[in-house]
């Protein structure tokens, strides 16, 4: 049965196309992990979304990746990962271990810069919960967090408008706002991000570190799936994306976050 259960897929789940970034990072540090990835583009962005209807989004999501047997689900969504994680944790119980984006960032953070100030930007839905600043207080090693929400980015970035003119001045608006000044590191608090981190970098040339998460992310999959005797040894069969509302262009972007060829499957998850 073990044998069996590391060659479970791990599932992954975001409003839309920015968790495959993440995915991304998890196939490149795991070659030998299926993925199966949700994308709610019905309901993109969570961003701005209430708490209660991403709540159910995601227990609606993970029904169908308990289905599909996956051993891990991580919720590659920062909003959904600030409104949904506990309650999902509790709903998935002991069929699968639930990991989110934002915990690992913490830990990354308190490792590396105590007694910083760092900054943050995100969606209206991460910066407002509060969901970093919390845990960020928990640690108790004296980072100050200076938060700014970014309601622009996520869309801006779906629709392709990135390393242009356009993007360039959203991007120097939001990065030159009070609240963000002094910073010695950034948190790209939202899945889409890294595809903008050389023009964010740009910016700041040089004197703030602009932090990925999908890498960091795909690194604490890697340590649950070795210590818990869960690592598959090798790839058992073809990844799967799903999306709960098809569209061609969604297609195509897809092509260049996860930077291969993929099979796009409708499912119609709200009908």
């Amino acid at each position: 049965m073990e044998k069996e259960k590391r060659h479970w897929p791990i599932g992954i789940f975001d409003s839309g196309i920015g968790g495959l970034t993440v995915a991304q990072a998890i196939t490149n540090l795991l070659p030998d992990e299926r993925i199966i990835y949700f994308g709610d583009t019905a309901h993109l962005p969570y961003g701005d979304k209430s708490t209660a209807a991403i709540q159910a989004y995601s227990i609606k999501i993970c029904d169908l990746l308990l289905k599909q047997q996956c051993k891990v689900i991580l919720i590659a969504c920062n909003s959904a990962s600030a409104a949904a994680y506990e309650l999902v944790k509790e709903y998935v119980g002991s069929k699968a271990r639930v990991l989110n984006v934002i915990d690992p960032i913490v830990a990354y953070i308190g490792k590396t810069y105590p007694h910083k100030t760092i900054g943050l930007i995100g969606t209206k839905q991460t910066v407002n919960s509060n969901v970093y600043r919390k845990k960020v207080d928990a640690l108790g090693l004296g980072i100050e967090l200076k938060s700014h929400a970014t309601p622009l980015l996520a869309a801006m970035i779906e629709e392709g408008f990135f390393n242009d003119t356009i993007s360039e001045s959203v991007i120097h608006t939001y990065l030159s706002d009070p609240d963000l000044q002094g910073i010695e590191a950034l948190i790209l608090g939202c899945t889409h991000y890294p595809l903008i981190k050389k023009q964010i970098e740009n910016y700041y040339q040089g004197t703030v570190d602009v932090l990925d998460a999908s890498m960091i992310v795909a690194q604490q999959v890697k340590d649950y799936l070795e210590q818990n005797g869960l690592a598959s040894d090798k790839l058992t069969g073809d990844h799967h994306f799903y999306v709960s509302d098809f569209t061609r262009s969604f297609e195509e972007s897809t092509r260049i976050f996860f930077q291969r060829q993929v099979h796009l499957e409708h499912y119609p998850l709200w009908e």
